[in-house]
């Protein structure tokens, strides 16, 4: 098992670092100059070019990459150019809520995936198997903005369970940080339950066939006691694959969620960045989500092989 972790962080460290360099490669050849943004196309010359001294912006591009580079590995992610804020602030203050909101969506979503797909595989054919099946269709096809606009008008306008937008923080207390988050986590959450649901309902009726499965059955066991006791565990591999995608999704990619429900979440700040071009803010914020989903993975190949040892002798 140590051999199969020191292999795959082999692997996550050449992918951070093959990372980084295409995302400073491709926001520094974007069109634009942040001081000519900040100080307007009638700045003087002399005012320009004392500016992009003070933002770092006069050295080469390696020297740059260089100084992004080890700064992040000392915790450092430079200074906002349009806030002048520590860009290390700014993404803290943020990912205290970001982070909690993929949580609490991955949460929901697994909740609702797992007995759903655990009932359609074992009445498969029957008229809860449809069911489900066309339940989760119906999740798959359904944007999840517009859904999440559907919950405000719903939730917010019609029933005023909720508020519309907003993050009350949780210096209000945990209860009330989280119903500030349960209209857009669910927003998030119901179409990656029905892909995980249509997901754990084939893995499981793949696991069916099995000879292992036949001979539990044989020795008397139930088609529902056969697929709890052996099936589900032996169904984990292909589900923990679509959980660790789905969390990388949730963090990374709720930026449309987070401006529907005007979360301040990392979403919003790379949009906010990217419109004011703050380069150094989105260069750091993707960095770190690209981290994120790298590390994630990381830990999926390290659940793999803990449910199938198997696996480390393929590597």
């Amino acid at each position: 098992m140590l051999r199969y972790s020191l292999k795959r962080a082999f692997s996550l460290a050449i992918s951070l670092a093959v990372a980084s360099l295409v995302i400073f490669a491709v926001i520094e050849i974007a069109p634009g100059d942040p001081a000519s943004f900040m100080l307007g196309v009638n700045a003087q010359p002399d005012t320009l070019a004392a500016l992009r001294t003070e933002l770092g912006l006069d050295q080469s591009k390696a020297e740059r990459y260089i100084s992004w580079i080890t700064g992040m590995l000392r915790g450092d992610f430079g200074t906002s150019y349009t806030y002048r804020t520590p860009v290390s602030q700014m993404i803290a203050d943020r990912m205290w809520v970001s982070l909690p909101l993929a949580l609490y969506a991955l949460a929901l979503s697994t909740a609702i995936a797992f007995p759903a797909g655990i009932y359609a595989a074992s009445r498969r054919g029957k008229v809860g198997d449809l069911t489900v099946m066309s339940a989760t269709q119906l999740g798959v096809a359904i944007p999840n903005f517009w859904f999440a606009m559907m919950l405000v008008l719903v939730f917010a306008i019609n029933l005023r369970w909720f508020n519309a937008g907003g993050f009350a923080g949780w210096d209000k207390g945990l209860a009330a940080g989280l119903h500030s988050l349960t209209l857009p986590a669910i927003a998030l959450a119901l179409p990656q339950a029905a892909i995980l649901a249509r997901v754990m309902r084939s893995a499981l009726l793949d696991i069916l066939g099995e000879d292992f499965m036949r001979t539990a059955r044989a020795k008397g066991l139930s088609r529902r006691q056969a697929l709890w006791r052996h099936g589900l565990r032996n169904a984990l591999i292909p589900v923990l694959t679509i959980i660790g995608l789905q969390f990388s999704f949730l963090l990374a990619g709720s930026i449309i969620i987070e401006q529907v429900f005007y979360l301040p979440g990392l979403g919003r700040l790379v949009f906010q960045a990217i419109s004011a071009r703050d380069l150094i803010v989105v260069e750091s914020v993707v960095m770190l989500l690209v981290f994120a989903v790298i590390t994630v993975n990381f830990l999926v190949d390290l659940a793999y092989a803990a449910v199938d040892p198997r696996l480390r002798s393929r590597t």
